[in-house]
């Protein structure tokens, strides 16, 4: 029986990820060094240690050389003002609650960076746990943030449902012992993910007591 839902964050409840690529993208194109989705999805979900090799490679500059994430950063938030929970996520955590599961969201990126976005969007108190970056020594795709997640809960990976985005964050979760709900956005849609239990297009697209329904029924 299902008794937890732990989220990633980047990506899947707020689709930070599309307009980073978006950012990234303008920025390295004025190095002449362009960026495909393929190399930026390398980076989804986990650190942005191959980004700033591709960068190096191409540019013979280093990205810090370049102030390459400094102004990505100012372009990101400038843009970021447009920026809305992805469908489906609210309605979701509320059906959670009611059902009585545990939540918790597991993320590789900063503390500050996850939880200033829930309370802007008035989900932060839904989280009995939020594991980060600075909880772990190795980040996604490394199953770390899931493990700390799942102690901090009191639940098993048998009994918890984790929701990703990304490659990294999907075999994190798996890594773990969990089942896996894939909900891409469109920067990683196309990726090739494997060993997931259920894939929407997003949580809209069935209530969340129909997914733990079907999940259960392959457990």
């Amino acid at each position: 029986m299902i008794k937890g839902i732990i989220f990633d964050f980047d990506g899947l409840i707020v689709d930070t990820e599309s307009l980073w690529y978006e950012a990234y993208k303008e920025v390295m194109g004025e190095f002449r060094c362009e960026l495909s989705l393929e190399e930026f999805s390398k980076v989804i979900g986990t650190t942005d240690e191959a980004l700033n090799s591709y960068f190096e490679k191409i540019t013979g500059k280093t990205a810090d050389e370049a102030g390459l994430h400094l102004k990505t950063n100012e372009l990101y938030m400038q843009k970021a003002g447009g920026l809305t929970l992805r469908e489906g996520v609210r309605e979701y955590l509320e059906e959670a609650k009611a059902l009585g599961l545990k939540i918790g969201l597991a993320s590789s990126s900063r503390r500050e960076w996850v939880e200033s976005y829930l309370r802007k969007f008035g989900i932060f108190d839904f989280f009995e746990t939020i594991k980060a970056k600075e909880d772990v020594e190795k980040v996604k795709p490394d199953p770390a943030l899931y493990i700390l997640a799942l102690e901090s809960l009191g639940i098993s990976p048998e009994e918890t449902v984790a929701f990703e985005d990304s490659l990294n964050g999907s075999a994190a979760a798996i890594a773990a012992g969990m089942v896996c709900v894939i909900v891409p956005n469109p920067v990683t849609n196309h990726l090739p993910f494997q060993n997931y239990r259920l894939r929407l297009g997003s949580m809209a697209e069935k209530s969340l007591k129909d997914v733990l329904k079907e999940v259960e029924r392959t457990l």
